[in-house]
C-alpha cells in the first residue's frame, strides 16, 4: 500500500510540475509570460513594464538570410517605424547561444542596426535561450504581438511567402501588419497563429 501511495504521489508531483511549466509557456489568448532581459547597453527591460501598450517581439539573428531579406528590403524597418509612431513597443530578441550564428559582439550588432536604420525600442540578449524557449520561438524571424492587457494575440510568421527573396515581400500578405491594424481598430485579430519560417533559433 505504501509503495502504491508513493507511486501516486510521484505521478501527482509530475502532473503539478507539468502544469506549472505549461503556465510559464506562451499560449495564444492567454497572458504573455513576463521576462527580464538586458539590451546592448546593459539596460534592463521587463515585459510587464510595457503593460498598457501593444508590444511586438521579433526573434532576430542578423546573420540569417531570412532576417536579411526583411531588413535589406527595409520591410522590417518600415513596420517598426509605422507602429512606433502609433506608440507600439517593438523589441528584438536574440536567443543565439555563445559561439552560435547570430551571437555577435555588441558593437557589431549596433553597427548593423545603425546601417539598417532599425527602429527598435531595444535589441535584447537572451543567450541562455530561456525566453526563447518560454515563447517556443523556433525561427528567425518569429513574431509575437502582445495586447495592452498583456495577452498574446498573435504568434507566427511575419508574412505569407516563405523565401529569402526580397522581391517576394511586396507580394506577400503581411500577417503582423494585418494583426496590428485589426487590433488598433478594435477588431478581433482574424489570423492569430501562423507557421513561422526562417532559420532555426540557434539555442
Amino acid at each position: 500500500m505504501n509503495i502504491l501511495l508513493a507511486i501516486f504521489g510521484i505521478i501527482g508531483l509530475c502532473m503539478i510540475a507539468g502544469n506549472v511549466n505549461a503556465a510559464e509557456n506562451a499560449q495564444i489568448d492567454a497572458s504573455a509570460p513576463d521576462f527580464t532581459l538586458n539590451d546592448l547597453d546593459g539596460k534592463t527591460h521587463k515585459l510587464s513594464d510595457y503593460k498598457g501598450k501593444y508590444v511586438v517581439l521579433e526573434w532576430i539573428n542578423l546573420d540569417c538570410p531570412f532576417v536579411k531579406k526583411h531588413y535589406d528590403s527595409e520591410n522590417m524597418q518600415k513596420l517598426q517605424q509605422k507602429y512606433a509612431e502609433k506608440g507600439i513597443i517593438w523589441l528584438a530578441i536574440c536567443s543565439s547561444a555563445p559561439g552560435k550564428e547570430g551571437n555577435l559582439p555588441k558593437d557589431e550588432v549596433k553597427k548593423r542596426l545603425a546601417n539598417y536604420k532599425a527602429n527598435l525600442k531595444a535589441y535584447l540578449i537572451d543567450e541562455s535561450g530561456k525566453v526563447g524557449r518560454m515563447y517556443s520561438a523556433k525561427t528567425t524571424p518569429h513574431m509575437y504581438i502582445i495586447s495592452p492587457e498583456g495577452v498574446l494575440i498573435y504568434a507566427g510568421a511575419i508574412d505569407s511567402i516563405r523565401s529569402t527573396d526580397k522581391s517576394d515581400v511586396d507580394k506577400a500578405e503581411n500577417y503582423v501588419d494585418k494583426a496590428l491594424n485589426e487590433a488598433l481598430e478594435g477588431k478581433p485579430v482574424s489570423t492569430k497563429v501562423t507557421q513561422p519560417y526562417g532559420c532555426s533559433v540557434k539555442y
